[in-house]
């Protein structure tokens, strides 16, 4: 990625800079742009991102989406594949990383401190009060990357909480191969997947506790990856 884009690295930054502080550039022009250079930096890595059930994506804008998370390019998969703004939630550990803090910035997202409930809390108000105005957000209930290739770990139920304090559709979303960019030592093509999957509405889930809807979440997420890996193994012996 950098090595193709080198020379047009610089003015990127600037730009993503420069909508982090400028009043007079707006969320979403940030957000356009932004997407831009994503799509750029994918094409020059030979990342290809192949989506499926964008049409499960909510009619109304005010919602949240839910996926599994592998690693650092999961956020930049979104980026590229998701036709509607939003912002996200990262850890306080990458919040620092150059790039992504200017990132940060322009999304106007949050930085999550993980060991200090009471400003987790704080992100978590902020962000049900940014949905009930009608921003989407990104948020990864695991906390952290899996390490576990297509495998999930637990998705911890206080990562719902911004949901059910907004009363807004909750988004599962299944990556599939998301580790394989950064995490492999190859520069060979990777195609990584992304699959939106029909939506919670609150009133699906407004009885439930946020471990359960948490549960509920990795279960529909851990069956789609598995259905789609499993089709596509078996379409591939059929191809032999």
């Amino acid at each position: 990625m950098v090595v193709r884009l080198f020379f047009q690295v610089p003015y990127y930054f600037f730009r993503v800079w420069w909508c982090g502080v400028s009043k007079k550039i707006s969320y979403e022009e940030a957000f356009w742009f932004i997407k831009r250079v994503t799509k750029k930096a994918n094409h020059a890595g030979r990342v290809k991102i192949e989506s499926h059930g964008l049409e499960n994506l909510p009619d109304k804008d005010g919602f949240i989406l839910f996926p599994n998370h592998q690693g650092m390019f999961d956020v930049l998969v979104f980026l590229e594949s998701c036709p509607r703004p939003f912002s996200f939630v990262a850890k306080k550990e990458v919040s620092n990383i150059i790039l992504l803090k200017q990132v940060i910035k322009a999304l106007d997202a949050y930085a999550m401190d993980r060991e200090d409930i009471r400003q987790s809390m704080k992100v978590i108000n902020a962000m049900a009060e940014d949905v009930k105005k009608g921003k989407n957000f990104l948020i990864f209930p695991e906390g952290t990357r899996s390490r576990m290739e297509n495998n999930l770990l637990e998705f911890k139920g206080g990562s719902f909480k911004s949901a059910t304090k907004a009363g807004c559709p909750i988004v599962p979303c299944a990556l599939i191969d998301s580790f394989k960019p950064f995490d492999e030592n190859s520069i060979r093509p990777v195609t990584v997947k992304l699959i939106y999957l029909p939506p919670m509405y609150y009133e699906e889930y407004k009885n439930m506790k946020t471990v359960d809807i948490a549960a509920e979440v990795k279960r529909r997420i851990e069956e789609t990856i598995e259905d789609y890996t499993y089709n596509e193994t078996k379409a591939g012996e059929s191809f032999d």
